[in-house]
């Protein structure tokens, strides 16, 4: 077989390298010449474990081909996978003028039969959009090709995008005819070897799941830091919370790890999204809308903790932050909970210093010289009045205590992440502050 995928960002490199892995020969597409080049040069753009292995082995062994040109590289296609950025507008709706413009452009240079699959996380009914986009081109040429529309979200989270696609739970793809059906269930089948199935449904369903999936997780995550902050009013624990409803086999244990709120690329366009359609739909989603305010509300908490312990006004205070993206194993730092941080800590007059194990380079991309990047976590430590996690990453799980104590004006932890336990950091005589869990 042979594809074409149009995007070279998180899902369409990931995306186009798990499908060469298996055998089919793969042309990821972009517009954007330096990025690829890079992966031309066996660079990867993008920071996702095991992800660089699998490209420059499939690049090596030709299977795996990276051009600026579409139009090029649509002869013998079985398939096309749109997978480019599909940004939210200023009224938090998803912009698909780059979805629409692939589908003109395969319109315009398309000779045979092939499936145009959209993998961008698209509204309900853009493969109707897309299928129109493609037709009304092929009406101006003249010309009479079948072609068929098909969707297929993805489901990867970033940190394991690798093995989420390679070892999927479930693959999702709505189709509307059966020779589209046995060409997606072809090139699928390798991935499904573990017993997992293939969800084949109709457009609108398919488009649906990928929303109401992301929404419905960002709503577990929105309800435990609720649930979190009234723990600490009335004198609960949520740790223990969490493990007692997270038994529970209904509800489960994941997603309800109390924290700074949730951020990166899809929890929360999706949500808004969402919140969109239903809004042009006539049909209010309540309870999306309270998630979104939850999570916006709670990207504040820590900063409320520190000025419940220093006062409104912190000039002349200094702040380390330990992880600047929005999760551990990327550096992806889009909506993150560190920019809502820096941002209100630079307000109320403190000075931030930071170091996150990957995210560097996108914090100084970001946030440049508004805050001191450091070169490691002991470092950013050194004479700060109070210490802030924010991103669990392994590196920080164990540190050298006695050693941070001894760099910090004063000794004083706010786990964002709620990863020390509270009677240690008493021992080593920090004051420590938690989410959903008694201040000590």
């Amino acid at each position: 077989m042979k594809i074409a995928v149009v995007g070279t960002g998180y899902v369409g490199l990931v995306s186009g390298a798990c499908m060469a892995e298996t055998g089919i020969n793969v042309v990821c597409v972009d517009v954007d010449e330096r990025k690829i080049n890079q992966l031309l040069e066996g660079e990867i753009p993008i920071y996702e474990p095991g992800l660089k292995d699998v490209v420059v082995n499939n690049a090596k062994k030709g299977r795996l081909q990276f051009s600026t040109s579409l139009k090029d590289n649509l002869e013998g296609c079985d398939a096309v996978f749109i997978a480019v950025g599909t940004p939210p507008d200023e009224d938090g709706s998803a912009d698909l003028q780059y979805v629409l413009a692939v589908a003109e452009e395969i319109g315009r240079n398309m000779n045979d039969y092939m499936v145009i699959v959209t993998k961008s996380t698209v509204p309900v009914g853009t493969c109707q959009k897309v299928k129109v986009a493609v037709g009304s081109e092929l009406v101006r040429r003249g010309v009479q090709i079948e072609f068929d529309v098909a969707s297929n979200p993805e489901f990867l989270k970033e940190g394991s995008a690798v093995k989420d696609f390679l070892y999927p739970d479930r693959i999702v793809i709505g189709v509307e005819s059966e020779r589209a059906q046995k060409i997606m269930e072809r090139m699928y089948k390798p991935f499904v070897l573990n017993g997992h199935p293939i969800l084949f449904m109709d457009l609108f369903s398919s488009e649906m799941t990928k929303y109401a999936a992301n929404a419905m997780l960002a709503t577990k995550i929105s309800f435990m830091n609720d649930i979190a902050n009234l723990c600490e009013l009335v004198g609960a624990d949520v740790n223990d919370v969490r493990r007692g409803i997270g038994s529970d086999p209904r509800i489960g244990n994941k997603f309800i790890y109390p924290g700074t709120g949730y951020g990166g690329s899809c929890f929360p366009k999706d949500v808004k999204a969402l919140v969109k359609t239903g809004i042009e739909n006539g049909h209010h989603l309540e309870i999306l809308e309270a998630v979104e305010s939850v999570n916006d509300r709670q990207k504040s908490i820590l900063v409320r903790k520190a000025k419940e312990h220093y006062g409104d006004d912190l000039s002349g205070k200094v702040f380390c932050l330990w992880g600047l993206s929005f999760k551990p194993k990327t550096d992806d730092m889009r909506e993150a909970p560190a920019l809502v941080i820096i941002e209100q800590l630079l307000e109320a007059g403190a000075t931030v210093k930071a170091y996150d194990p990957v995210a560097m380079e996108e914090a100084e991309r970001i946030v440049g010289d508004k805050i001191t990047l450091t070169t490691n976590e002991y470092e950013a430590a050194e004479g700060v009045d109070g210490l802030m996690l924010v991103t669990e990453w392994s590196d920080f799980r164990s540190p050298d205590f006695e050693l941070i104590g001894s760099k910090m004006k004063e000794k004083v932890i706010f786990d964002g992440r709620n990863i020390y336990d509270p009677e240690d950091m008493i021992e080593l005589g920090y004051k420590y502050y938690s989410i959903g869990r008694r201040s000590m």
